[in-house]
């Protein structure tokens, strides 16, 4: 399948937004002059991601972009007011802000830290970046950039996580490998996972660490940290020629990477369509992805009790004739819920499911929210044992709707 067909197909089965396939796919394969202004006209495309965490006294914290700079900005109401959105950036940068390249935010004991993707001048390139602030959000420190790979190629798609020692993990898809096979005439598929690590709070970051080579290349990645304190990375990898299912790895110096589905999708391009991961307090691994395999396809929800060497059978969720997309997977001890998008034709749904056993058994479907026009992407928030669907949407702003609750 070429690339354009490519891009189209993965707007008929709801993967990406018709306006994103077909820019990522001129971006890739128009004449360079082209290529470029696809690359900047990217870039200058408004941004619905808002990204959103709660801090330990029940404080909304978001993270969004405007105007070439991530904002940070707090609601004491759950959403319903919001300070004052203060700059993380004071310079003026392209950041990133598609659904799998957004802003992340994490408060923890006080510090607000963010981390987002720099686009760089050359078509699907970027850096990745740090800030933080240590008094309350009014202000953030100046931005560090954290690949120490300084090609401008592409460091993107990262997650962060805090652990209790307060040690900040990153991780990212990097091109450097392939950057360096192509110098020597040598073949390389896809990209390569990197992560780093601040031992200081996010005042500096060791040397970037390798964590294995050839995963796709759009696919977002997805972390969590184990009861043991060390983060587990989740990416779409790809196995022989073009099978595009999923690993994972703790970053423990320890485990190798482990195949975490075996859908066996073989498919020529990267789906930009990235997993989602959850560890909870009873070190259970919880795991939600899609795959469009001949024979198994949609969205899919698997467990780990062994720390993710082995995974429940999944459990193949959503409907299909929907367009089912973009899962998202919050656990809080036996309580686990998932949300994830469906299109009917004319509107948007978000619906959610919920399991009080550990993700054995699980609640019917129920649609949460809907929209008419475009829509980030679905997350999911905790506060107090309380699980909320974070959602942002051109028409209806920003909603944050409590699991579980009806609402109207």
């Amino acid at each position: 399948m070429n690339r354009t067909l490519l891009a189209l197909f993965f707007v008929a089965i709801g993967l990406v937004d018709t306006q994103a396939a077909v820019q990522h796919d001129h971006v890739d394969r128009a004449p360079q002059q082209g290529r470029e202004k696809k690359w900047q006209d990217s870039l200058a495309k408004p941004s619905l991601a808002v990204t959103a965490t709660f801090d330990e006294s029940g404080k909304l914290w978001l993270a969004s972009i405007r105007d070439h700079h991530v904002y940070v900005s707090y609601s004491d109401d759950h959403g319903v007011t919001r300070s004052a959105p203060v700059k993380v950036n004071a310079e003026s940068e392209n950041i990133l802000g598609d659904g799998e390249n957004r802003p992340k935010i994490i408060v923890r004991k006080g510090v607000i830290y963010v981390s987002y993707t720099q686009g760089l001048a050359k078509p699907m390139s970027g850096d990745i970046r740090f800030s933080r602030s240590t008094d309350g959000g009014k202000s953030f420190s100046a931005p560090i950039t954290v690949n120490d790979n300084r090609e401008i190629i592409s460091h993107r798609f990262d997650s962060m996580m805090v652990n209790d020692k307060g040690h900040v993990y990153i991780a990212w898809l990097d091109k450097r490998d392939l950057s360096a096979a192509q110098k020597k005439g040598e073949k390389f598929s896809g990209a390569s996972v990197y992560y780093a690590m601040s031992e200081n709070g996010g005042i500096s970051f060791r040397s970037n660490v390798k964590i294995a080579d050839h995963v796709c290349e759009c696919c977002r990645t997805a972390m969590a940290v184990d009861t043991d304190d060390y983060p587990v990375v989740v990416w779409r990898h790809i196995y022989d020629a073009n099978i595009r299912d999923h690993a994972l790895a703790k970053l423990d110096g320890r485990m190798a990477p482990v195949r975490l589905s075996q859908e066996n999708w073989n498919v020529a391009g990267c789906p930009h369509h990235g997993p989602s991961l959850s560890i909870a307090s009873d070190g259970i691994y919880h795991a939600a992805w899609f795959s469009n395999a001949p024979e198994r396809h949609g969205l899919f929800y698997a467990h780990s009790t062994d720390q993710g060497r082995t995974f429940s059978n999944p459990l193949n969720f959503g409907n299909f004739e929907t367009q089912p997309a973009r899962p998202y997977v919050l656990s809080l001890g036996d309580q686990v819920y998932l949300v994830w998008k469906e299109f009917d034709g004319e509107n948007t749904g978000i619906f959610g499911m919920h399991s009080g056993d550990g993700g054995k058994s699980w609640s019917a479907p129920e649609k949460l929210a809907t929209t008419s026009d475009v829509s980030d992407w679905p997350m999911l928030i905790s506060e107090n044992n309380r699980a909320y669907l974070s959602w942002n949407t051109k028409n209806e702003g920003y909603r944050l709707i409590e699991m579980g609750v009806k609402n109207k």
